[in-house]
């Protein structure tokens, strides 16, 4: 077993990850040493290299000591077990891990919704609480419990599930009945996460749901799919959405993984009453509706955050059935993550970019 760690670290906000390397702990408890074979790269490690989430208003660097490492979206190999982990997985095992650690003690992380916990902690791995995470050669996980067995997952893709897909997953649970099926849903956002929620959306709801995107790129995949896609700069896009509905009245629901004042506003114009809108992204703005609105529409907005331990169980099971297709996505090496996050930043990158982890050195090999 390898006795040093690499990490790809946030050593300076705003700038270039650098590469250190640092001696691995003992393990202890329920720990588990995972060597990582893929990580995805998911849009909020953009906040976290920057040090605000939305705007500067919202920063993040209290509670980030620097150095510390992101990357959430991690899939490995066990490669050694604490006293209290033994027996519950198998070293060899390959594994996708649960990122939302929870200080493991409060109301809301005993009944398994650690990515609700609101008590500080360092038990994340790839949320900037420490140096352990994705872009990292090794992670000690808290504990067995958040280690899924991803067998019948294709490698690399069952990282990107641990995010993209819970959070996707969970936002959708969050719709609960439709009256008129997949055709009341609009997934506003195709980047990663919003590709994801379009392509479970197929399989939870029985058929594609609207999609609305100002990449033509990606309204090309939703219509190649049978999807009705839309494009926001559209001064009409209000109106073709909800003349597209089932009775022309609206639709029921709508799943905004961008999070801007022009998303909101739109969510605002295409839903019925009743209806309601779940907030996933992260991009930032403020929701502007006169409360009386709210009332006399009867509308809903409501915050969805990852996902629960339950809900990644159920969703992993979701993936082995075969009935999501993989988002877009493509392999890169884990040395071209500062050329990689460019991309991310210049909009180049359609679905998921995910990093094999082909670190040069034999502490780090696979």
């Amino acid at each position: 077993m390898a006795s040093k760690q690499k990490v790809m670290a946030v050593t300076e906000f705003g700038k270039p990850l650098q590469l250190i390397e640092r001696a691995l702990p003992e393990l202890k408890g329920e720990e588990v040493l995972v060597k990582t074979t893929f990580a995805g790269l998911c849009h909020s490690d953009l906040h976290q290299i920057d040090g605000y989430f939305g705007s500067k208003e919202m920063p993040i660097k209290v509670g980030h000591a620097l150095p510390f490492c992101i990357g959430h979206e991690i899939e490995g190999v066990v490669v050694a077990a604490g006293p209290d982990a033994r027996g519950k997985v198998a070293v060899g095992e390959s594994v996708a891990v649960y990122p939302w650690g929870g200080c493991q003690r409060c109301s809301e992380c005993s009944v398994g919704d650690q990515n609700l916990c609101g008590r500080k902690h360092a038990n994340d791995v790839g949320n900037g609480k420490n140096l352990f995470g994705g872009f990292s050669s090794h992670v000690v996980v808290p504990t067995y419990k958040y280690c899924f067995d991803k067998s019948g997952i294709p490698d690399g893709l069952a990282a990107t599930y641990m995010c993209s897909g819970l959070t996707a997953y969970s936002a959708l649970k969050k719709v609960g009945a439709l009256p008129n099926g997949a055709k009341d849903v609009l997934i506003l956002g195709l980047g990663g996460v919003g590709m994801q929620g379009f392509e479970m959306a197929k399989a939870m709801f029985g058929s594609p749901p609207m999609a609305a995107d100002i990449r033509e790129d990606a309204l090309a995949t939703v219509r190649a799919q049978g999807g009705l896609a839309f494009n926001p700069k559209d001064k009409d896009v209000v109106m073709q959405i909800r003349k597209a509905s089932s009775d022309g009245n609206g639709i029921a629901a709508v799943i905004d993984f961008v999070g801007s004042d022009k998303t909101f506003a739109l969510s605002q114009g295409v839903l019925r009453r009743g209806g309601q809108a779940i907030q996933v992204g992260l991009l930032g703005g403020s929701m502007k509706m006169p409360l009386t609105v709210l009332i006399f529409r009867a509308l809903k907005v409501q915050g969805t955050m990852t996902g629960s331990l339950s809900e990644c169980a159920e969703m992993l099971d979701l993936i082995r059935s075969g009935k999501v297709a993989p988002i877009p996505h493509h392999f890169r090496s884990i040395t071209e993550i500062n050329e990689a996050v460019e991309d991310l930043r210049a909009g180049k990158i359609t679905g998921r970019c995910i990093f094999k982890h082909d670190w040069v050195g034999s502490d780090a090999s696979l």
